[in-house]
């Protein structure tokens, strides 16, 4: 494994001081798994112009101890990559461009850095998968190790009330920066019964916080934006990073959303210029800035998501695209094939956490943890089958065998990568999405297709194969990946329970 460190993370690492806790167990695993650490070229040239002398001799004098990146890729040769990126504003910008390069031209596996700025870029070229905070490399390194007794996953989130949680908990001390006056909101909006979602560390303090409330009503903003019913994420904080925490929050607002008839989602943000995680985040699934909020002396940024595609103009996006911007909205018209995709019951249970037909709870459940990837929208599914004609876009019903024996799940196709044959080449594509193990991949008869996809819904009436029988949708259980006629697709659906609202032809 040949993994890219950025400056900030070896400096961190060669000071005079105590290692971070995530940072020490970080170097622990990547010794364990005997990786190679590797620095760019113009990572050193940055250290030689340290105006600390002695600062800048010292880190010079360790940096032997690592590999350099020889005759890395530059990206100023690649017109299409620079487009993405944006152009170099200075020196620091154009070392990070560099840096990224070496990622997207697979000079290297995986890059770790805390800029947050990197993450951004790295998720515009398509290559957030593969660039890792420390706390999230942590995580997902951990399933390159043999066999072990598995790291404890994160308390489960917890739904709650606003008056149990503890005002001078430090999750709220950024909070009470920018938000002057916000004790007092805190305190009125908990005498009002408000209700919140919550994961708590190790610790007891709190970990990530989701406080929401249901709006029917303009919102004053410039320009202003008319009386809707609409779901505000009044508070979005995930300090325990690295476990898709964020992800999650986003899921169970779009859930809420969802149970309540509501069609759009909006949240207000003091935009962080230098680097901002969870609007990042949040446009990853559709949010965008909508108008700006006259906060006394300060501008608050107004971003607004809406649930529901058939409501706006579509025509110059793709099916992917429709399916990223509008989630849980998708695109099932023409443009889109259809597929059933067989799955046994032991990795439907690893991909689809929430499904409870039929799922028996794992003993952790029942300490209060689960499954980080299982609840997480963007997803992997590994198969055996060769089909080379799935594309981005194209629609994938999970056929749930043995157990159930019946259609649960629908998601849209992000990317599909057939007949790999490598574990490790497995394991960067699928990235951050994997629920599967090193050994697991490894294990597995090769070669495999790794389809890399966005769960949209559970089917709120599964359809058994008996169904699907006499409808001859199919003449038999499905044994491998079988593709369906829109004919048959739009009997699944129908029969299925899929609110139409949410799909476009």
């Amino acid at each position: 494994m040949r993994i890219l460190l950025d400056t900030n993370i070896f400096i961190y690492r060669e000071q005079d001081r105590a290692l971070s806790h995530d940072l020490a167990k970080l170097l622990r695993l990547l010794n364990e798994l005997g990786a190679e650490l590797v620095i760019h070229p113009l990572s050193v040239s940055e250290l030689r112009r340290d105006s600390d002398i002695r600062r800048r001799e010292v880190n010079l004098s360790k940096i032997e101890a690592y590999s350099h990146l020889e005759r890395p890729p530059d990206p100023n040769n690649d017109t299409s990559f620079c487009e993405l990126v944006g152009p170099a504003k200075n020196s620091h910008d154009a070392i990070d461009n560099a840096l990224l390069y070496a990622v997207h031209r697979n000079a290297v596996e995986f890059f770790i850095t805390e800029d947050r700025g990197i993450h951004k870029k790295a998720h515009s070229i398509g290559a957030g998968e593969r660039v890792f905070l420390i706390s999230e490399a942590v995580h997902d390194f951990n399933r390159y190790l043999p066999s072990r007794e598995i790291i404890p996953t994160p308390p489960a989130l917890v739904k709650d009330r606003m008056h149990n949680l503890d005002l001078r908990d430090p999750i709220f001390d950024s909070l009470r920066v920018d938000y002057p006056g916000f004790d007092e909101w805190f305190i009125k909006k908990a005498q009002e019964g408000r209700e919140c979602y919550i994961h708590r560390r190790s610790d007891a303090s709190l970990g990530a916080i989701l406080i929401y409330k249901i709006e029917d009503e303009p919102i004053p903003s410039i320009p202003p934006l008319p009386k809707k019913k609409r779901l505000k994420i009044a508070t979005m904080k995930v300090e325990h990073v690295g476990y898709k925490i964020g992800e999650l929050l986003l899921k169970i607002s779009v859930d809420i959303a969802l149970r309540n008839d509501i069609t759009e989602i909006y949240l207000t943000r003091f935009t962080q210029p230098e680097g901002d995680r969870l609007i990042d985040l949040v446009s990853e699934y559709g949010f965008r800035k909508a108008s700006i909020l006259q906060n006394e002396n300060r501008e608050e940024d107004v971003y607004v998501k809406s649930l529901c595609a058939r409501e706006h103009d579509i025509s110059s996006l793709s099916p992917a695209h429709v399916s990223q911007i509008y989630y849980p909205s998708f695109y099932d018209g023409d443009l889109v094939k259809k597929y059933i995709v067989p799955i046994q019951p032991e990795f439907h249970n690893l991909l689809f956490t929430d499904f409870s037909k039929g799922r028996q709870t794992k003993i952790y459940e029942h300490f209060g943890e689960f499954g980080i990837e299982g609840n997480t929208i963007r997803k992997a599914y590994l198969t055996h089958s060769r089909i080379k004609k799935i594309e981005p876009g194209d629609i994938i019903l999970f056929y749930r065998s043995r157990d159930n024996k019946a259609i649960t799940s629908i998601g849209v196709v992000d990317n599909v990568f057939p007949d790999v044959s490598d574990t490790d080449e497995i394991i960067r594509i699928i990235g951050k999405r994997s629920v599967y193990s090193h050994d697991a991949i490894e294990r597995s008869n090769k070669p495999l297709t790794v389809i890399l996809f966005r769960h949209h819904f559970h089917l709120p009436h599964s359809v058994t194969i008996n169904e699907l029988r006499r409808a001859n949708v199919l003449s038999w259980a499905p044994q491998s990946i079988t593709e369906i006629d829109n004919t048959k697709y739009t009997w699944v659906k129908q029969r299925g329970g899929i609110n139409e609202s949410y799909t476009v032809h």
